[in-house]
């Protein structure tokens, strides 16, 4: 499998007219060789891929590291590249992620190089991972699987009095106990007024009757990552927070009907976003719809309005409208879903029916 995504960036790399690519991020360089540790460089050629990591890897890379000769030397990043000089030839092509080379690496990248030309390469790694196949599908599956349970358990000790933190350390706790590798990203647990934060951490704040309460996060397996949200009320729900959970799950629902391939990912926002809209709530929902999911917690394709991204068939991509408030709370509700040959496949569970705890 490594080998056939090295073949894949190869390609692409190859359209681009690059001699080579030299890659220093570990999420691209896991998602190509297998890698799991915390220090390593990839270089990939027309014909060639060089892993190289340090001796504190040597076993773990020997084990993992597929579809790449791995090499074992004392520097652990760009610098290493002066024990390439194969590869340094004048007015060479070597592209780079510019999202993720520091500036001192590109310096030293150049310093070790001083023959090659280094090249943003971005559009290269724009695609990386999109489109899933069966064991990738297989894995957000079992990790959305994981979500909804821990999210069922926890259901249980959410009540007045208990903080926010408690609440967030029990849901990752229970997503671990079921087989989750690691959290997918800062777990949120939101209330009442901060509810309206659609990116709030959770404090230490307590819950009280009358709040809204929303849980944002993930579960990993084999690396793979879901991402679900959920919104409950304290207590009975009063009739501004039925309508606007009503108007976000109507949006959602209507942005998860028109996922099948060709459809741009501005097509899927538009169709929630007019809903919010027309509700007068337009100006209290400020992100994308959604966006795809898989080895990274955000990769393509995205849902936004000036997305022109079409969705491909096993594309995994979240769906998560919300409508924000300051000073009174905010609801989002998010499932992943899978882009099917014809239509698409909903990955959670989780009931959406408005909660009163």
């Amino acid at each position: 499998m490594s080998r056939k995504r090295i073949d894949e960036i190869r390609r692409e790399m190859l359209k681009s007219n690059l001699d080579g690519l030299v890659i220093n991020h570990l999420d691209f360089i896991r998602y190509l060789t297998g890698f799991t540790g915390s220090a390593a460089l990839l270089i990939i050629t027309k014909n060639k891929a060089d892993f190289i990591s340090d001796f504190r890897y040597k076993e773990q890379s020997a084990k993992q590291v597929k579809g790449a000769k791995v090499h074992i030397l004392g520097k652990r990043s760009t610098a290493a590249l002066e024990d390439f000089p194969q590869y340094n030839k004048k007015n060479a092509r070597f592209g780079y992620p510019a999202s993720y080379l520091s500036v001192t690496e590109l310096n030293t990248f150049k310093e070790k190089w001083k023959n090659v030309i280094p090249i943003p390469s971005d559009e290269v790694f724009k695609e990386l991972g999109w489109v899933k196949d069966k064991d990738e599908v297989s894995s957000i599956s079992k990790a959305c699987e994981i979500a909804d349970i821990a999210y069922e358990r926890i259901l249980n000790i959410v009540e007045p009095g208990i903080r926010e933190s408690e609440i967030c350390a029990e849901l990752e706790y229970q997503m671990q106990m079921l087989g989750s590798e690691k959290k997918a990203f800062e777990t949120i647990v939101v209330s009442g007024y901060r509810s309206a934060m659609p990116h709030g951490s959770a404090s230490h704040k307590k819950l009280k009757k009358g709040d809204l309460v929303t849980f944002d996060f993930g579960a990993t397996v084999n690396g793979y990552v879901s991402d679900m949200t959920r919104t409950v009320v304290i207590g009975k729900a009063t009739a501004k927070q039925k309508k606007i959970y009503n108007v976000v799950l109507k949006a959602q629902k209507a942005s998860i009907s028109k996922i099948k391939p060709g459809v741009l990912g501005k097509t899927v926002d538009e169709a929630g976003r007019k809903i919010i809209k027309k509700a007068g709530y337009g100006k209290n929902f400020g992100h994308g719809t959604g966006h795809g999911i898989g080895f990274f917690i955000h990769v393509g394709p995205n849902l936004s309005p000036v997305s022109e991204d079409k969705l491909k068939p096993n594309n995994v991509i979240t769906v998560e409208p919300g409508i924000y408030i300051p000073g009174w709370g905010g609801i989002r509700i998010e499932d992943d879903v899978l882009v099917t040959k014809t239509g698409n496949r909903i990955l959670n569970k989780s009931p959406k029916k408005l909660l009163e705890l």
